[in-house]
Parts: C-alpha cells; sequence; structure tokens
C-alpha cells in the first residue's frame, strides 16, 4: 500500500475501572500525564494518524467506561472495531482477573472473520511498588491465548507507544487479509468445483 492511501481503523480500549485506560490513551495520542482523570462515562473517541508499514492510519481509539453499570452500553462500542487492548493494573489482581469476562464480551460482539481478532494485553502502572500481579502469570495468561503483552506506565511513559503500533499493525494485516479475500470473493464468476453449464 502507498502512503497517500489511508487507511481507518477502530480500536478499543476496554478493562476494569480504574486500571488507567485514559490515561494510556492520553499517553499514546498527546504524549501527555495527568495525576486526576474524571471516570469515564460511557465511551469517547481520540484520533491518531501513524505511518506503519508505508500506509498512512487513522486510528479512532475509543476509551470506554469501566464501571459495571456501563457494560452493557459499551458492549454496542465493540461493533465493527479492528483490534482491541485489553487493560489491567499490576497492583489490583481482581483487574487481572476480569480480562476474561471482558475478552468474552468483545469476542462475543465481534464479528468472528477467519483471521484472529486483533488484541493485546497491557498490565498497566509498573511504576508503583505495591505490584499484585507477577509478570509471569500475566505472560502466560496471555500465551495461553496467543495474546501480545506488554508491561507498561503511562505515567513514565514505558511501552505504550509499542504496545498500540503492535496493535495497528496487527488490525492493518488483519483488514489487508479480509480485503483481499473480499476482493477475490467477488470476482469469482462461478462456485469452486463446478464446471461451467451451457445456458438453454
Amino acid at each position: 500500500m502507498n502512503p497517500r492511501k489511508k487507511v481507518d481503523l477502530k480500536l478499543i480500549i476496554i478493562g476494569a475501572l480504574g486500571v488507567g485506560k485514559t490515561s494510556l490513551l492520553h499517553r499514546f495520542v498527546h504524549k501527555t500525564f495527568y495525576e486526576d482523570y474524571q471516570t469515564t462515562l460511557g465511551a469517547s473517541i481520540l484520533s491518531k494518524i501513524i505511518i506503519l508499514d508505508d500506509t498512512t492510519l487513522k486510528l479512532q481509539i475509543w476509551d470506554t467506561g469501566g464501571q459495571e453499570r456501563f457494560r452493557s452500553m459499551v458492549s454496542t462500542v465493540y461493533k465493527g472495531s479492528d483490534g482491541c487492548v485489553l487493560a489491567f493494573d499490576v497492583t489490583d489482581v481482581e483487574t487481572f482477573e476480569a480480562l476474561e469476562t471482558w475478552r468474552g464480551d468483545v469476542l462475543a460482539k465481534t464479528i468472528p472473520m477467519e483471521q484472529s481478532y486483533p488484541m493485546v494485553v497491557l498490565g498497566n502502572k509498573i511504576d508503583l511498588a505495591d505490584r499484585q500481579v507477577p509478570q509471569e502469570v500475566a505472560q502466560d495468561w496471555c500465551k495461553e491465548k496467543d495474546i501480545p503483552y506488554f508491561e507498561v506506565s503511562a505515567k513514565n511513559d514505558i511501552n505504550v507507544v509499542q504496545a498500540f503500533e503492535m496493535l495497528a499493525s496487527r488490525a492493518l494485516s488483519r483488514y489487508r487479509s479480509v480485503l483481499e479475500n473480499y476482493l477475490t470473493d467477488s470476482i469469482k464468476l462461478s462456485p469452486e468445483g463446478q464446471s461451467k453449464s451451457s445456458c438453454c
């Protein structure tokens, strides 16, 4: 693809309340970190343009509220998404244990394709001393599900850009694969394995 060609990708960031989803997103999009954020109610959207593999990507990233009362509304955001960041707080084991539920929610709401749905898991707040989730435990969970894992700090800007770019790269690969399959399937004039029959 050529860099003048733009691809729009919808990414979502999900996880329990207080894991730092908004902080991670602001670190990636605006290169900023604030100590205090208000709780995200429902969802908000930030955009960022990056260039990957000679392709200009316009990332539309949906930041979702982690409170249980928003769960049903937030799940509508999943539809049409091209990839997902699953975030948890390494200092709060309950947020890690909730990943399975969040992952299940998003997989249930996205249309299954031949290519697997792109995800990355971020263990945030590695800058804090009171860690409860060992790195090995998180890595094993992700390895079992074939999801890339990043230890990150929105505050100290550790691995945030790398994680989002990895997700964008996987989402772009899936996008290209789906597009290629669609174009290939749309030009077939007769079903495979059947010879052309004469008319009349």
